[in-house]
C-alpha cells in the first residue's frame, strides 16, 4: 500500500461551517485547476474537460475475430468501469492532484453541495436468516448498557437478546410465533416475553456497539440501532442498521478503499461514497435504504473504522455531489483500465441494447497522464490474461447458456465497443448460427464456464490480442 499523504488540507470545525470551509476548498482547488468559476456557486465538476479514449484495437476492427484452435482473452480494468476509478484515484493522488481534480475528472460537470450531516441511513445488513429454537437470532450489547425500545430500563454490557421462533400447524398452514430473552453474561435471565411488534435494539449511550452475533463475520459490530423484523408465516429474520449517515461511512469508506492510501483518494472516495449513499434514501419507500454488499457499496460496520478514514470524513461532513437539483449516481469500480465508460455502454439489456439515457456526469474518458500511462499501472488488475484454452472447451461452456448457445464456436465479432473499449455486445458465431448478447452477458457466462481457480475475465475491455 502507498505511504500515508500529507496532512490534510481540511481542519475538522462545527458541522455545519466545515461543510461549507469544504465546498468553499473543493471549489477554490476547482478554480486554480480548471479556471472560470464564477460568483458563489459550488464549480461544475470538470466543465469542458470532454471524454476521449480511443481503443486501439490490434485484431477485431475489420470483421469478426476467427478464432484458433486455441484462445486466450488479454484484457484490463476490473469492474464495471463507470465513473471513479478507484485505483485511478489512487494513481492521481500520488501525481499531486488534490480531491477537487479527482472527482472533476471522474464526474464531470457535477457540482459541489452540502447536505445535513446528520442525515440517517437504514442499511439491511441481514436478509433471510433462518432462525430455530436451538438457534436464535442473537444479539450482544457490548461497551455499554443497551435497551429494547418499548421495554423499561436498560440491559447490561455483554448481556445477549435472542429471539426464538416457535412453528405450529394450523388448518390455514404452519404459524410462527416469535419470544424474546435477555441473558446476563452469567446466563441470569433478565427478561422474557413476547417479541414486540416492531423490535428495536440500541445502545444507551455514544459508547455501545451492538454485535449481531448471527451474521458470519467478524465485522458483525455496528452503532446506531438495529431493527429486527420477523412474521407469522415463516422463521426467516431480516435486520436493519440504523444510523447517521456519516457514522456509516465509518464503516464504508476504509472498506472501499484502503485506508493507508494517499488522502487526497480518501476525500474522493467520502465524497463519492457519500453522494451514492444520499441518493439511495427512501424513507417511507422500503424498510431498507441500501445493503451492506457490493449490491450498493460495502459496510462493515464499526470494526472496519480506521483513524485515516474517520479524520477524512470528518474534515468532508456533508458534502455530496450534485446535477441539478438532484444528487449524483456516483457510481465507482476498482480499476479503470486506463479509460472509463459512458454509463449507457455498460448498462444494458442482456442482448447488448442500450436502454439506458446518458448520464452527462458519467462520461467515459482517457485516464492516462500526459505521457500516455495509465494512472492506474499499479493496479492488481490493471492488465491481465486469461489460460489458454480450445475452442472446444469455449464451445461447451458457452452452449451450457441458451444466450451463447451457437454449437461448435467458430468466430466472435467483438467490434461493438464504448469508448473506453469496453465491449458493449458480442457476436458468438457457431455451427448453429449467431446469437448476440451485452459485453457483461459474455464475461460472466465465460466466467461461470471456466475451471475454478483459473483466471477471470475482470471486466468487458478484452480482446484476443494485448490491449495498449
Amino acid at each position: 500500500m502507498p505511504p500515508e499523504s500529507s496532512h490534510s488540507r481540511f481542519t475538522p470545525s462545527h458541522p455545519t461551517r466545515l461543510a461549507r470551509a469544504v465546498v468553499a476548498v473543493l471549489t477554490a482547488a476547482l478554480v486554480a485547476t480548471l479556471g472560470g468559476v464564477g460568483g458563489g456557486a459550488p464549480a461544475a465538476l470538470g466543465a469542458g474537460s470532454g471524454a476521449s479514449s480511443p481503443w486501439l484495437a490490434a485484431t477485431d476492427t475489420d470483421g469478426p475475430t476467427i478464432l484458433d484452435a486455441t484462445v486466450r482473452f488479454f484484457g484490463r480494468g476490473y469492474g464495471h468501469g463507470v465513473g471513479m476509478s478507484q485505483h485511478g484515484a489512487r494513481g492521481r493522488a500520488l501525481a499531486g492532484q488534490d480531491a477537487a481534480t479527482i472527482l472533476a475528472h471522474y464526474y464531470e460537470g457535477a457540482n459541489l453541495r452540502t447536505i445535513d450531516p446528520a442525515t440517517g441511513i437504514r442499511v439491511r445488513i441481514l436478509w433471510k436468516w433462518v432462525a430455530s429454537p436451538a438457534g436464535p437470532l442473537l444479539v450482544v450489547g457490548r461497551g455499554a448498557p443497551w435497551t429494547i425500545e418499548g421495554i423499561a430500563g436498560s440491559f447490561p454490557k455483554a448481556a445477549a437478546l435472542r429471539v426464538i421462533p416457535t412453528t405450529t400447524a394450523t388448518p390455514a398452514g404452519p404459524r410462527t410465533t416469535w419470544q424474546i430473552e435477555v441473558a446476563a453474561r452469567d446466563g441470569a435471565v433478565l427478561h422474557v416475553g413476547p417479541k414486540p411488534a416492531d423490535l428495536v435494539v440500541r445502545g444507551a449511550t455514544s459508547r455501545g456497539r451492538l454485535q449481531l452475533a448471527s451474521k458470519a463475520t467478524s465485522n458483525n459490530r455496528y452503532r446506531g440501532s438495529l431493527r429486527i423484523m420477523t412474521s407469522s408465516n415463516t422463521s426467516k429474520v431480516k435486520v436493519v442498521n440504523t444510523l447517521p449517515l456519516e457514522s456509516y461511512l465509518r464503516g464504508v469508506v476504509p472498506a472501499e478503499m484502503p485506508s493507508s492510501w494517499p488522502t487526497a483518494a480518501l476525500e474522493a472516495q467520502a465524497v463519492a461514497a457519500r453522494s451514492y449513499a444520499a441518493r439511495r434514501l427512501r424513507p417511507g419507500a422500503s424498510y431498507f435504504d441500501v445493503t451492506d454488499t457490493t449490491s450498493s457499496q460495502v459496510y462493515l460496520g464499526a470494526r472496519a473504522e480506521r483513524t485515516t478514514t474517520d479524520a477524512v470524513i470528518r474534515s468532508t461532513a456533508g458534502v455530496v455531489l450534485k446535477s441539478g437539483g438532484a444528487i449524483a449516481n456516483t457510481l465507482f469500480h476498482s480499476t479503470g483500465g486506463g479509460a472509463t465508460e459512458d454509463n449507457e455502454n455498460v448498462y444494458t439489456s442482456s442482448a447488448g441494447a442500450k436502454v439506458a439515457g446518458p448520464v452527462s456526469y458519467l462520461r467515459g474518458s482517457s485516464d492516462r497522464d500526459p505521457d500516455g500511462n495509465p494512472y492506474d499501472a499499479s493496479a492488481p488488475y490493471a492488465t491481465w490474461t486469461t489460460n489458454l484454452y480450445s475452442r472446444d472447451q469455449l464451445s461447451g461452456w458457452f452452449s451450457a447458456d441458451p444466450r451463447t448457445a451457437v454449437g461448435a464456436l467458430t468466430a466472435l465479432d467483438l467490434r461493438n465497443r464504448g469508448v473506453s473499449g469496453r465491449l458493449i455486445s458480442v457476436n458468438l458465431i457457431g455451427s448453429l448460427g449467431t446469437k448476440v448478447v451485452s459485453g457483461e452477458v459474455f464475461r460472466s457466462v465465460f466466467n461461470a464456464g471456466r475451471p475454478s481457480g483459473d483466471p477471470l475475465l475482470r471486466s468487458t475491455l478484452l480482446a484476443t490480442e494485448p490491449i495498449p
